[in-house]
């Protein structure tokens, strides 16, 4: 295990884990900070948990954040009673807020694949105060800077779903596949932030529940976009971009920002679709402004 260059900012803020039954899904989360704080809601990426978002967590002292490892992933059950589509993880999300009972008085917080998951359920009713999205899908996947990376992934899903159920599940937490995916999304110089953002990859990117539930998620995180949503959102959003995201090109994010009612574009230079991993301290900064500007609003 390498050590987390954001790990004592993190050690610094209480946590404590939790474990709720989510409509009829047995869901683990984890609450940091003070429970009187200001409450942000995260929806992590595809194939991620909770411990991805954890370097900004770091860097946001000050609010009670809520982080739940979505359903099939991380310490999370599979659905028992619905597809692992957009559909049913924005509807298990509106459960989730309302069974922790935060009533309404909340932001919201989705990453990547999250961000599709959270857009979904605040067009759908979700009353979240704010949105916040970091590297948003602002597009379909195909059309990205690495459509042909995508095409590629695409085979490889469709291939794991064509074997025997344990050689796909092999298959789908292949050690050397995953570091092909970590070795192209990071665009840091920095050697020792590298190695520690594959060991991150090695470490939570196989974590999930079974072969047909990734399938299916995948599926639907190359299926939709943001931009469905997006004229349905009435609440403000902020929209937190990389210069260089390899999945949504940033002409494809400033077009999106134009379709909500309400919201903002921030652009965080020389970075991929890692913000989480290699500009926290940017993306919680630009973050922390905006939510802030919308309390003495």
């Amino acid at each position: 295990m390498i050590a987390s260059p954001y790990a004592s900012a993190l050690d610094r803020i209480p946590v404590r884990e939790h474990r709720i039954d989510v409509d009829g899904t047995s869901t683990a989360w984890w609450e940091y900070g003070d429970a009187g704080a200001p409450v942000l809601v995260l929806v992590h990426g595809f194939r991620g948990d909770h411990h991805g978002l954890e370097p900004i967590v770091a860097q946001l002292p000050g609010y009670r954040i809520v982080s739940p490892d979505l359903p099939g992933f991380g310490a999370s059950a599979v659905f028992a009673d619905r597809a692992h589509d957009i559909d049913g993880y924005a509807r298990w999300l509106a459960a989730f807020v309302e069974a922790v009972g935060l009533d309404g008085d909340y932001d919201l917080l989705g990453h990547s694949f999250g961000s599709i998951v959270a857009s979904a359920a605040v067009a759908g009713g979700l009353a979240p105060r704010r949105l916040v999205l970091v590297n948003p899908i602002g597009a379909p996947a195909l059309e990205g800077p690495r459509g042909v990376m995508t095409r590629l992934a695409v085979v490889y899903y469709r291939a794991s779903a064509a074997l025997p159920e344990r050689a796909g599940f092999a298959l789908l937490r292949n050690g050397a596949i995953v570091r092909v995916m970590s070795v192209t999304m990071a665009k840091t110089r920095d050697r020792e932030l590298r190695r520690w953002i594959h060991d991150q990859h090695d470490r939570y990117f196989s974590d999930f529940g079974d072969r047909d539930q990734l399938v299916e998620a995948f599926r639907a995180s190359v299926s939709h976009n943001v931009g469905e949503y997006a004229a349905d959102i009435a609440v403000p959003t902020l929209l937190v971009a990389a210069e260089r995201d390899d999945v949504t090109p940033l002409e494809a994010q400033r077009r999106l920002v134009t379709r909500f009612p309400d919201a903002t574009l921030e652009v965080i230079p020389e970075v991929g679709h890692l913000i989480h991993y290699e500009t926290p301290g940017d993306a919680a900064g630009r973050i922390a402004r905006f939510l802030e500007a919308g309390e003495r609003a």
